[in-house]
């Protein structure tokens, strides 16, 4: 866009203060399509909101489906492959050009990004006569996020952010071995498997390195000394141990070896979270969030040991991660993205505060139902429980933030 003199317009567009902070051609199109977590964080929450509900209806028996997949192989690829992604676009898309400099995937891309994450929803759910078109779709939205930050990575020259590129790509990947399986009738086990793992070095990688700096600022700003500020050999060992854990579950389901390396992991990562000092930041819940998310990181790895050696039902430990760390965490980053980058303070109120809590006490909930089996009245009540309070905690997220997103930035 130029103006009268007929050069280029440029404005800011992160909510830092930083003095290298970038600078991009102004956008005039809706705000909506304006930054890769608008779309993609009001969708995954709306999503989240309803396809949890939907899920207990169906497994209670409360009503039935004519989905692509059975009830379960449907909720298991709609959460890892459906909710997940919408939150990781979200994230990655925002934080690209921060790394690269260049201007943000936005407007018309933009758009056609979230409606082919939106196409794959629907395709699953009303899949038509031919299933095999519905998989297409669904498993070309992974694949053109994986393009992207590609894309974006080689023309910025980062090759330091490689390994975003890497994962994503693992899990378009993952995602189309799913559906291959799934479209003959045979076990999900693998790629489930594989989604799981990679969420887990995303959630250690990504994750542990954004709790440490905001934990690390927020101190700073209150004067309080004697907490880590840097990257350090305790936060390299358990990032390696987590690593090597997966890896080894991939390729050994079970075992000593696998269960052993997972509680190592897990312990280790006790340890990194305990050095970031984040119960310092009770003040302020957008900062202990991150440490509680966290928290439920290391104790899902913690968990999955415990299950490989047949001491813990392993839809317990697998829902102490993708409820309580993937709930936590998502939300966490979901909703300070949203304040710092249309121009709010960095602050949660007592809305905020009230998301945080659903979904931490859903999470609760959800590991101690008893595993499937025979239901009885008791398991059903825990779950339609955790599914209210998980679900609900996202549905407060569109309430309270969807007019944040849907609105041009206040330093705009």
């Amino acid at each position: 866009m130029t103006g009268v003199s007929g050069k280029p317009i440029e404005i800011r567009v992160s909510h830092s203060s930083a003095s290298d902070e970038p600078i991009f051609p102004l956008y005039d199109g809706p705000a909506l399509f304006s930054y890769g977590f608008r779309p993609f964080f009001l969708g995954a929450a709306l999503f989240a909101a309803i396809a949890v509900p939907a899920w207990i209806l169906i497994v209670t028996g409360a009503i039935g489906s004519t989905f692509l997949y059975a009830p379960r192989e449907w909720h298991v690829h709609e959460m890892l492959f459906g909710f997940l992604p919408a939150a990781m676009a979200g994230f990655i898309l925002t934080a690209i050009p921060n790394w690269t400099g260049r201007t943000p995937i936005r407007g018309a891309l933009l758009m056609s990004l979230f409606v082919l994450w939106f196409g794959g929803r629907l395709m699953l759910a009303f899949p038509g006569p031919i299933p095999v078109i519905a998989a297409l779709v669904d498993a070309a939205f992974l694949v053109a996020l994986a393009a992207a930050v590609w894309r974006e990575v080689a023309a910025a020259r980062i090759w330091n952010r490689s390994a975003i590129g890497v994962l994503i790509a693992f899990y378009a990947a993952s995602n189309i071995f799913f559906h291959v399986l799934a479209l003959r009738g045979s076990p999900t086990d693998a790629p489930e498997r594989a989604a799981l793992s990679i969420l887990l070095l995303l959630l250690t990688f990504i994750g542990g390195r954004v709790t440490l700096a905001f934990t690390a600022e927020y101190l700073a700003q209150e004067q309080r000394g004697g907490h880590p500020t840097s990257f350090s050999p305790v936060d390299g060992l358990s990032m390696l141990l987590v690593l090597g854990a997966v890896l080894v579950w991939n390729v050994q389901p079970e075992g000593r070896i696998t269960g052993s390396l997972f509680l190592a992991a897990g312990a280790a990562n006790v340890i990194r979270l305990v050095r970031w000092k984040g119960w310092l930041g009770w003040r302020e819940p957008l900062v202990w969030i991150l440490s509680v998310g966290y928290a439920w990181v290391a104790l899902s790895l913690l968990a999955l040991g415990v299950a490989v050696l047949g001491m813990l039902p392993a839809a317990n430990a697998v829902h102490v991660l993708t409820t309580g760390a993937v709930g936590a965490m998502t939300l966490a980053v979901m909703t300070r993205a949203s304040l710092g980058h249309t121009g709010r303070p960095r602050h949660g109120d007592h809305r905020t505060f009230a998301i945080y809590v659903l979904v931490n006490v859903a999470a609760v909930l959800r590991i101690c139902t008893p595993p499937s089996g025979a239901p009885t009245g008791m398991t059903n009540l825990l779950l339609g429980m955790a599914a209210l309070g998980w679900s609900g905690a996202y549905l407060l997220f569109v309430f309270v933030y969807g007019p944040f997103l849907t609105r041009p930035a206040l330093d705009d």
